[in-house]
């Protein structure tokens, strides 16, 4: 395993963290708190046994089963092994004194007197002026003096400068943002990645293989194009391998669902240096981000400045679903999420070609005219 210092703190984390939000599920089962708990423990263990130092876990994650599987795994001297990371559902925090409520409940789930990282979850700008409005960051600082927690951080869902201003209003100890070779330009993306570095804050890595997107189910033009490379490397690898190169980059989760995911992220990880990549493999990266791109259907940002719809019509789902579909040729999937959407009656039957979304686009996309051509897609 490969290890990094975590800025500034004063010791190493692996490269690797195992993220707990896509555990083994019992079989037979799709609700998503059916976690299958032996198996998961067993993974978890296995993981801090070879080497991974940086479990990651929240508050919703498997219907709140998550942190308290988690706990049972860091039974038995695992608990002093690895850095735990756990995250405040901000939404359920409505007053100054839930948020204390929460770290307890949490912190009882994990069987634990304090957690090593403790994230502001999904931070968008909405959230983030509201809890700091009710004094989130004095609640941290008060966390840490009682040493519930040591070390405050966000994880984050919205545009570059809002991630821009939460970075620049608080003594962060680390940050988390999605980033993959397909949002490079995404939500905070490489331009955030950098900013933060550039702060000396740590950066840890959500979504690299975009939910398993980008590692099953490959179109043959995807495979090709990896398969063109002299060295071969399957298309999980080249995936961290893109994103390990920054050096701004501390520590990338991913979500394992079985044991030989683990086994094969764990081996990925022994040599997980950054700046290896030649021009040539960024070349390639280039090639299958191209291929990706000419595949989508609307060049959706999922910024929401079209929302929200006075029809309630979900625009950016419905746009992340058509493209998605297109993307990965799975128009079997998201037609049937978009039954979900139908029986909300949010999805695009209802818009009534008022303009106030195409007003509002920042991309001026045609948007009542792509909403009919995703509809007739998904339908």
């Amino acid at each position: 395993m490969h290890y990094v210092e975590f800025g500034k703190l004063g010791f190493k984390v692996s490269r690797f963290g195992m993220g707990c939000m896509r555990l083994p599920m019992e079989e037979g089962y799709s609700d998503d708190s059916q976690v299958d708990e032996d198996e998961a423990i067993k993974m978890i263990r296995y993981a801090i046994d070879n080497g991974v130092t940086y479990i990651d876990t929240a508050y919703g994650y498997h219907g709140g089963r998550s942190e308290v599987i988690v706990g049972k795994a860091l039974k038995k001297g695992y608990r002093d092994k690895t850095k735990i990371a756990t995250k405040l559902p901000v939404w359920h925090a409505k007053t100054y004194e839930d948020f204390e409520r929460l770290l307890d409940e949490q912190l009882s789930r994990l069987k634990v007197d304090y957690v090593d990282f403790y994230l502001l979850h999904a931070l968008n700008e909405k959230q983030w002026h509201r809890v700091r409005k009710l004094g989130v960051l004095d609640f941290l600082d008060e966390a840490i003096k009682k040493g519930k927690i040591r070390y405050p951080g966000f994880s984050f869902h919205d545009e570059l400068p809002v991630f821009k201003d939460i970075i620049d209003s608080y003594d962060w100890c680390m940050c988390q943002i999605q980033l993959n070779i397909l949002d490079e330009h995404y939500q905070a993306g490489v331009e955030g990645l950098k900013y933060a570095g550039s702060r000396g804050i740590p950066v840890v890595i959500m979504e690299p293989l975009r939910g398993g997107r980008l590692a099953q189910n490959l179109s043959e033009e995807v495979i090709d194009i990896w398969n063109s490379y002299p060295i071969k490397r399957s298309a999980v690898e080249w995936a961290f391998r893109w994103i390990y190169n920054f050096p701004e980059v501390t520590t990338i989760l991913s979500g394992v669902s079985t044991m030989d995911q683990l086994k094969e992220n764990i081996e990925i990880f022994k040599n997980a240096e950054p700046n290896v990549m030649t021009d040539e493999e960024l070349s390639l990266v280039k090639r299958v981000q191209e291929y990706y791109k000419s595949k989508m259907k609307v060049g959706c940002t999922g910024c929401d400045y079209c929302m929200p719809c006075p029809s309630n019509v979900a625009i950016p789902t419905i746009f992340s679903m058509y493209n998605d579909a297109s993307i990965y040729d799975d128009f079997k999937s998201y037609k049937n999420r978009y039954k979900d959407l139908i029986s909300k009656d949010n999805d695009a039957s209802h818009c009534v070609e008022c303009g106030n979304c195409e007003s509002a686009c920042p991309q001026h996309l045609p948007i009542i005219e792509k909403l009919k051509e995703a509809h007739g897609a998904l339908i």
